[in-house]
């Protein structure tokens, strides 16, 4: 893992910018004493300096976490391959045209979750190393790769997800073998995932904490507020 940049902000987080081999990535951490670790990645690949990312990972620091981000394999800042080019055309073309975009989110985000996850994996070894990092283990956003990494990783030890983002088929299925405590944020209106998929799949989760939160509003309407009954959720677990 080699640092690229750094800067001490306001509330005395340091936020520096790495590279591992070809991930790119951004590390914020509290202090000089080891910490828990919440891995945050965005909904559908996009990029770790996504501002509403940026902005949870900042408060989530300022709360005596170590918190993470990568641009995984097909997301952010990283190469796409050209199907994943030409479905996201499709996609946008589909929407355009008001047709059902359910086939065309299969056909890449399965995919993408594929590739992503061991990256995310490679990321966790190397920032476990770090003295600054104690563990344990938590994960935050993107959903289809939050119940992969849960499944495959048992380093992961609580998951939230938002339920905004599309979850390929493999990965509802898949959710029957999640057994960490787990938080799930829906908003309830939704425009882009209907509110029973999201309901289905929280029903299917094998853990046998899980929480659910609903808040009325569309895609990007997440109350502040989720952000700091999370940090709790997370202390329950991680601290």
């Amino acid at each position: 893992m080699h640092f690229t940049s750094e800067q001490r902000l306001d509330n005395g987080v340091l936020e520096r910018e790495f590279t591992l081999g070809e991930i790119p990535g951004t590390l914020w951490t509290p202090g000089t004493e080891p910490a828990p670790l919440i891995l945050m990645a965005h909904n559908n690949g996009l990029p770790k300096g996504e501002p509403r990312l940026v902005a949870r990972a900042r408060y989530t620091a300022a709360q005596g976490y170590a918190v993470a981000s990568i641009d995984a394999a097909g997301c952010g800042s990283r190469p796409r391959s050209a199907a994943d080019e030409q479905a996201r055309a499709d996609l946008r073309r589909a929407m355009r045209a008001g047709e059902p975009v359910d086939g065309i989110f299969e056909s890449f985000i399965g995919p993408l979750v594929e590739k992503a996850v061991p990256d995310w994996q490679t990321a966790l070894d190397a920032l476990l190393a770090l003295p600054e990092i104690g563990g344990p283990v938590g994960y935050s956003g993107w959903t289809a790769v939050g119940i992969r990494l849960a499944v495959a990783d048992p380093r992961i030890r609580a998951a939230g997800l938002f339920a905004g983002g599309y979850v390929p088929h493999a990965q509802r299925e898949e959710a029957r073998q999640v057994t960490v405590p787990l938080l799930f944020l829906l908003q309830w209106d939704d425009e882009g995932n209907p509110r029973q998929r999201a309901l289905d799949l929280f029903d299917a989760f094998g853990s046998r904490e899980k929480t659910l939160h609903a808040n009325l509003g569309g895609h990007v309407g997440t109350p502040w507020f989720e952000l700091e009954d999370g940090g709790r959720f997370y202390d329950r677990h991680l601290k």
